[in-house]
């Protein structure tokens, strides 16, 4: 969901903003909840105390998302109009889509309903989500998926690990260090959610011949044996 269909990243940055307006953003990539965010020993580094004002910082950002109540339905899009089309393509080429999060609660209602309620808004009806706490790739392989499409390369890679679904992982384009990274793994990669539903289109269509979709396969660096 997040990074993929909805801006969470935006929504932190707006709550952050509020709360510490001449402070330097938190860096990307550390928007998860803090984890033992203890104060600094003595004699420690700058770069520790650095580490610790960024902790302390991001759970007071959290604090303040776990005590908005349906703060999940508030988020905006990635795309405009990028879950309308997963329900079209939904529709006409028969896909079974699951939408995975691993969202922490939030007041209001559960992390399935907000989501359920924020996915119909955008024009995806009867969406079905999974609220998970453990492995992508464990639920990946419990759903028999097909493709796991995720911003997160160690998701993407515990989902090659552990079952057969092809991951395409969402990249801020071609000069993203982990664009090179994950095609090195064998992941797909794709700058935006309209890309990957392209692909995902297309792997569709080429299904229907299997050398065409072992040449498209190739093309996106899926292993052969994937």
């Amino acid at each position: 969901m997040d990074g993929v269909l909805a801006d969470f990243a935006g929504a932190f940055r707006e709550v952050e903003r509020r709360l510490f307006k001449s402070a330097p953003a938190v860096p990307a990539g550390e928007t998860e909840p803090a984890q033992n965010a203890a104060a600094p020993k003595p004699g420690a580094s700058a770069r520790d105390d650095d580490a610790h004002e960024s902790r302390r910082r991001r759970e007071a950002v959290w604090s303040v998302i776990r005590s908005t109540p349906d703060f999940w339905t508030t988020l905006a899009p990635t795309k405009e109009g990028a879950v309308k089309r997963i329900h079209e393509l939904t529709l006409r080429h028969r896909w079974e889509v699951f939408f995975i999060t691993q969202r922490p609660e939030t007041e209001g209602e559960t992390v399935q309903r907000q989501t359920q309620r924020w996915l119909v808004e955008q024009g995806f009806d009867l969406p079905s989500v999974l609220v998970i706490a453990g492995s992508r790739g464990a639920a990946a392989a419990a759903l028999r998926l097909d493709y796991h499409v995720d911003d997160s390369p160690q998701n993407c890679l515990d989902v090659m690990t552990e079952c057969r679904a092809k991951p395409i992982l969402i990249v801020g384009g071609d000069s993203d260090p982990a664009s090179s990274s994950a095609r090195k793994l064998s992941m797909a990669v794709a700058p935006d959610i309209d890309a990957c539903l392209d692909t995902l289109e297309q792997a569709t269509l080429a299904q229907h011949d299997p050398g065409l979709f072992q040449r498209f396969a190739a093309m996106l660096g899926w292993g052969s044996g994937r």
